[in-house]
């Protein structure tokens, strides 16, 4: 794995989120995409407005004027695969052909080589997310923000209120799955729940046919995350102040009794006046929900680069210090450019979670201060126990932090190795002799005869091994 900071530390969004037992690679598909991804707003004569309806009557109308070609058309300009003079030439084509010939404007890109038919396969599941996002009463669909394993989400207007939202879409090869529409509606009812200014704001979930939808605020900025690959890494300060509001942020969802579970880079999203928005709860769930509990236990959810120990044992007890992790994983990642452990698949990263030592924050940047060191050190302990135990715990450290002094609740680590070395080093040195003053215990007349006695003996001693030595 190339260790650029400017590289998506999250191996791929196939694994992320997803489950699996006793560390192995996860599969399956995730539970749930990222929420919105960002970009300035187009007009509404983008591709994924409404386009004018099929030509009806004739064969050769029937080919060319089809709105999936029209939509197909649209695209492949706009994502810069051809030019509007060869699409043009592509659609003259389509018109003049034989009737006889089943021809679509899809057949023809290939067959020009604008298109590869793997290209092809991924823009027909774009053509159908635009195709059943139009069927949303209420909302005129601008473009598509971005595409996960389990949704896709679009840029819209709500006309009753005339303001932009974020429209997140299950797609339709899940919408007969229940565990996946179950998922899905969690995500949406627990984000109704909070009502805080640093979470994106849940407005909407229903069902427009057969097709499942989650309506909700729509951020115009960027990801934390975005960030991180422009910058490499983010003054310390800066990264401070973001992650205190995302602590405020996972406070308030504490005590409302929701567990976040996925805290990333990714997922905190920054307007462009700065303030952070914490978003995708397609993982939340409710810490008094033992029954979810119990269903989940033994498999690992979340996103390898940031999953806590508890959460990759499959622990049945995943409280507030496993988003404490997670954030704590993030404000590493925002502060050295790096990821608190790295490897080349899923199982090796979460092993090294579970076992490998922390290489100390202030080592990869020796600019940031002991005080913020120390506070990553202690939301990254393996046992959750040494840990914040809450966000307000954690506020109070990261305010100390931001005002210079030390923090109250994180504490440096007692050092067993280099007690023992001092407690070693100090039984190793030799004894020295004590000077006594000669008027002391050693003048007095009982030590006198003593060491008289002793001298004797010794003189004694010596005389008789010289007697034995000359005979």
């Amino acid at each position: 794995m190339s260790e650029s900071p400017a590289h998506d530390p999250t191996p791929s969004d196939d694994f992320a989120r997803e489950p699996s037992r006793g560390g192995s690679s996860p599969t399956g598909p995730k539970p749930g995409g990222a929420p919105i991804r960002l970009a300035e707003e187009s007009d509404p004569g983008s591709s994924a407005a409404p386009m004018r309806a099929a030509t009806t009557g004739t064969a050769e109308a029937s080919r060319s004027g089809s709105s999936l070609d029209t939509m197909l058309g649209k695209i492949v300009v706009e994502r810069g695969l051809m030019t509007p003079d060869e699409l043009e030439d592509c659609s003259a084509h389509l018109r003049t052909a034989s009737a006889s010939l089943p021809v679509s404007l899809a057949e023809v890109l290939v067959e020009r080589e604008f298109l590869t038919r793997k290209q092809l396969d991924r823009l027909r599941g774009d053509l159908e997310a635009v195709k059943t996002s139009q069927q949303i009463p209420g909302y005129r669909i601008i473009r598509k923000l971005g595409a996960g394993a389990m949704a896709t989400v679009f840029l819209a207007k709500q006309l009753s209120l005339d303001r932009l939202v974020a429209i997140k879409v299950l797609p339709k090869k899940f919408s007969t799955n229940p565990n996946f529409i179950e998922r899905f509606y969690k995500e949406g009812r627990a984000a109704a729940r909070l009502n805080h200014n640093n979470i994106v704001a849940a407005y909407d979930v229903g069902q427009a046919g057969e097709h499942h939808y989650f309506v909700m605020e729509y951020v115009d900025g960027d990801t934390v995350y975005d960030r991180i690959v422009a910058r490499k890494r983010m003054p310390e300060r800066e990264a401070l102040e973001v992650i205190r509001q995302v602590a405020a942020a996972l406070q308030h969802a504490h005590e409302m009794g929701f567990v976040h579970r996925d805290i990333k880079p990714k997922n905190i999203m920054m307007t462009t006046s700065g303030v952070a928005k914490l978003a995708d709860l397609g993982l939340a769930r409710a810490i008094s929900d033992k029954e979810a509990a119990e269903a989940e236990s033994g498999r690992a959810y979340g996103t390898p680069y940031y999953i806590s120990p508890e959460q990759i044992r499959g622990s049945v007890d995943i409280g507030p210090p496993a988003d404490i992790y997670g954030l704590g994983a993030t404000l590493y990642h925002m502060v050295t450019g790096k990821v608190p452990f790295e490897g080349s698949t899923p199982s090796q990263v979460m092993h090294k979670h579970l076992k490998s030592p922390l290489v100390p924050p202030d080592h990869l940047n020796p600019h940031i201060s002991a005080n913020t060191a120390l506070i990553i050190e202690t939301m990254l302990k393996k046992d959750a126990r040494q840990r914040y135990q809450n966000a307000r715990q954690l506020l109070r450290d990261l305010d100390l932090a931001l005002a210079g002094q030390e923090p109250e609740f994180a504490k440096p680590a007692v050092d067993l190795s280099t007690i023992a070395t001092a407690v070693h080093s100090t039984t190793a040195e030799p004894v020295q002799p004590v000077r006594r003053d000669p008027t002391g215990a050693l003048a007095s007349p009982l030590v006198i005869v003593l060491i008289a006695v002793a001298t004797l003996s010794v003189l004694a001693n010596i005389a008789l091994g010289i007697l034995l030595v000359a005979r």
